[in-house]
């Protein structure tokens, strides 16, 4: 079986190693890195984190990046403290070294040295902001030819965002969180040619994490990954929580269990909308995982973990 060439760039939070987790253990996928965004985290313990968990899966020939882009609206402390809890876990802390390498070179420049060097055009799987993709392609316009597509959870098209009023009270309540924290450079990315599929919150608020699935993972609790996983989502149980970033990764090991549909789209950079991602006619065209078999997809990702 051919590979299919992946580049992540993720923004640390708990669905984003758990994204991580999930590549992974893809037979049909060749990792070629990981690039972390320091958006939904504090970057070191994000990106050690990052590290470990490449570490506990037998991957540490993977590298990792550190991004140093800034966004324009900071994630809440609460959402990014996070990262420091899962760099914690007891799971992740057995050994005294990290053998996963972290490269020198910056995330947005070892983006561009990734997609330059690759023999074929890469996909780019981003679980966070696009700034990252936004710096790289500044800084080399000719990798966008080098990027076979861009598979993104981001964005609300046909319901509410999640950038709440209570935590933004300036906002609509239209923009979701990795368009928000730098709408500029996503509608940079806009503005290119590349073919982009956009998991929506419209698609992820119907596929939640139950507690019923995480006590699933607990009963595979003799496999680390499950068990990694279920500890993960106990941290966020409490809350209502959503397969966002896990759920735009399955698509690349699954994709016949999910429904694309196309719409014409805007990305909104200021006012009381900023972080929007709008339906208007004659906009961008983007395909966005419309549906998904939800009962195959919590098969899939039981599956996959149980290792």
């Amino acid at each position: 079986m051919k590979k299919q060439l992946v580049l992540m760039d993720h923004d640390g939070g708990v669905d984003d190693y758990l994204a991580t987790m999930l590549l992974l253990t893809m037979e049909n996928i060749e990792l070629l890195g990981i690039v972390v965004t320091p958006a939904d985290c504090y970057i070191q313990p994000a990106v050690s984190a990052t590290r470990k968990i490449i570490d506990l899966m037998g991957f540490s020939h993977i590298p990792v990046a550190e991004s140093t882009v800034r966004g324009i609206n900071p994630f809440p402390r609460l959402y990014r403290r996070d990262s420091l809890i899962i760099d914690h876990l007891p799971i992740l802390n057995q050994n005294d070294f990290i053998n996963t390498p972290l490269v020198a070179q910056t995330g947005q420049d070892f983006m561009v040295k990734v997609l330059q060097e690759a023999p074929e055009p890469v996909t780019l799987m981003v679980t966070g902001p696009l700034t990252t993709v936004a710096l790289a392609l500044e800084k080399a316009p000719e990798i966008e030819k080098k990027i076979a597509k861009i598979v993104w959870m981001g964005g609300a098209l046909n319901v509410p965002g999640n950038v709440e009023k209570g935590i933004e009270p300036i906002q609509d309540g239209s923009a979701e969180w990795n368009v928000y924290w730098d709408a500029v450079s996503a509608a940079k990315v806009w503005k290119t040619q590349i073919e982009i599929i956009m998991c929506p919150l419209d698609l992820t608020n119907n596929v939640p994490v139950t507690s019923e699935l995480v006590q699933k993972m607990g009963k595979q609790y003799n496999y680390p990954i499950s068990n990694l996983a279920g500890q993960c989502y106990a941290l966020v149980i409490p809350q209502d929580y959503y397969f966002w970033d896990v759920l735009a990764t399955a698509y690349l090991g699954k994709p016949e269990i999910y429904e694309l549909r196309e719409w014409e789209t805007e990305i909104i950079t200021h006012g009381v909308s900023q972080g929007r991602t709008k339906v208007v006619a004659g906009g961008r065209k983007i395909q966005a995982m419309d549906k998904v078999d939800k009962d195959a997809f919590y098969s899939y990702i039981l599956q996959q973990w149980r290792r």
